[in-house]
């Protein structure tokens, strides 16, 4: 049994966030073994718990971005209550927010106040586009910034744009705000300074743009909407097989055609074949490339498809849904799946992808109810227990 710590054990982080990218980044940091104390409105919380009750009555999304957290009730509008998120900030190492534009300024609670009041402080503000420009005033709903970046002109059919499935721009700032947030702990150690960090939605999600940005920027093109298939790659498509399944495969360079050609379509006349034999010709033929990739997958079952295109070192997979993802051979064969503590009862989550091999597993921490840590947080700061009762009544805290 290893005796190393986790990574952040010890650190202790603040936010007053709500959605998807800052709670996001802060559950990053609480499987990475910090404390992170969770500050929410009395009146409902995070507005991230009522998207929906798909999760035993509980919203996946809330389920998703808040295991491992204490939730502190507090009316940020009251001055008792905001005095007491000031406290609680003093003694954190980390304090992160995503409140609307402006709306941390007028608390006091946006980075450069709180690093300036606290040099050690790691402060880290989440917006939608920035605290300057045209734009920063702006909602910044993540399907918005999906638009604003292109993100949706590139992605769907030839014939329709669609969003992405899940909400890129919240993954990547909140990616973004993880990621900031470790690189200024490593700062502080070596400086003994914090410092403010910025992150927005839609300048992490510009950076996830880069090979379409620059092909565009560059070329004078952007690449074309093309489902599942690859712009400037053939074959790259998801094709029927026989018992109704989907194999999408790639072949990335001529030797993998040939050994297609040969192995897997069974028809080695391609290899040469002028049409067939460079990605260029493929692509410029895509017709008859997928016409010929598809008779062939149609003819085999989606198992058979696979084990031919492996064999031949093909890259491929299945078209799985999200039903066969939680059944997926791969989490079962890693023990990926962990039991989670919730209002609810016992949820199953992934594991983080971030794994130490000499260091212990992620905690997996309680996925909190609204409020459930206040008294302990503030009897924590030293609040006395007869002004927690008042200001319960009060309706500052829950």
């Amino acid at each position: 049994m290893s005796t190393q710590p986790l990574p952040l054990d010890g650190i202790t982080v603040v936010s007053v966030e709500q959605a998807v990218a800052a709670p996001f980044a802060t559950r990053q940091l609480a499987d990475l073994g910090a404390r992170v104390v969770k500050i929410e409105r009395p009146d409902g919380g995070d507005f991230a718990r009522g998207y929906d009750t798909a999760a035993r009555g509980l919203a996946s999304h809330f389920v998703w971005c808040n295991r491992g957290k204490e939730s502190v009730a507090l009316d940020l509008k009251d001055p008792r209550g905001l005095a007491l998120a000031r406290r609680l900030v003093a003694e954190a190492d980390v304090f992160v927010q995503n409140l609307a534009h402006g709306a941390a300024a007028r608390l006091g609670l946006d980075a450069a106040t709180l690093c300036a009041a606290h040099p050690r402080l790691v402060a880290v503000d989440v917006s939608g586009y920035g605290p300057d420009g045209p734009y920063a005033h702006r909602r910044a709903y993540d399907m918005l910034v999906q638009c604003e970046t292109g993100l949706v002109s590139v992605t769907g059919t030839p014939e329709e744009p669609v969003k992405s499935g899940i909400p890129a721009a919240d993954i990547a700032a909140g990616m973004y705000a993880y990621a900031g947030v470790l690189a200024a702990l490593v700062r502080r150690g070596t400086t003994g300074r914090g410092g403010p960090v910025e992150v927005s939605l839609f300048d992490a999600l510009a950076e996830w743009m880069g090979h379409p940005l620059h092909h565009g920027a560059h070329g004078g093109t952007a690449p074309p909407r093309t489902g599942l298939a690859h712009a400037v790659i053939a074959p790259y498509d998801a094709y029927p097989t026989a018992d109704g399944g989907l194999v999408l495969l790639s072949v990335q360079n001529d030797r993998e055609w040939r050994r297609l050609a040969e192995r897997v379509l069974e028809r080695p006349e391609l290899a040469d074949d002028p049409g067939f034999a460079t990605n260029a010709a493929r692509v410029a033929g895509r017709a008859a490339t997928d016409a010929a990739v598809g008779t062939a997958l149609a003819a085999l079952p989606a198992d058979e498809a696979v084990e031919r295109l492996d064999a031949a070192g093909i890259a491929c997979a299945r078209l799985n849904s999200v039903a066969e993802l939680v059944r997926h051979p791969q989490l079962a064969a890693r023990d990926r799946w962990r039991p989670v503590d919730s209002p609810a009862g016992p949820l199953p989550s992934l594991l983080p992808p971030v794994v130490f091999p000499d260091g212990p597993e992620a905690p997996m921490g309680r996925i909190p109810a609204l409020g459930e840590s206040t008294d302990a947080v503030l009897a924590g700061l030293g609040v006395p227990a007869a002004e927690v009762r008042e200001l319960r009544a009060a309706g500052v805290i829950a």
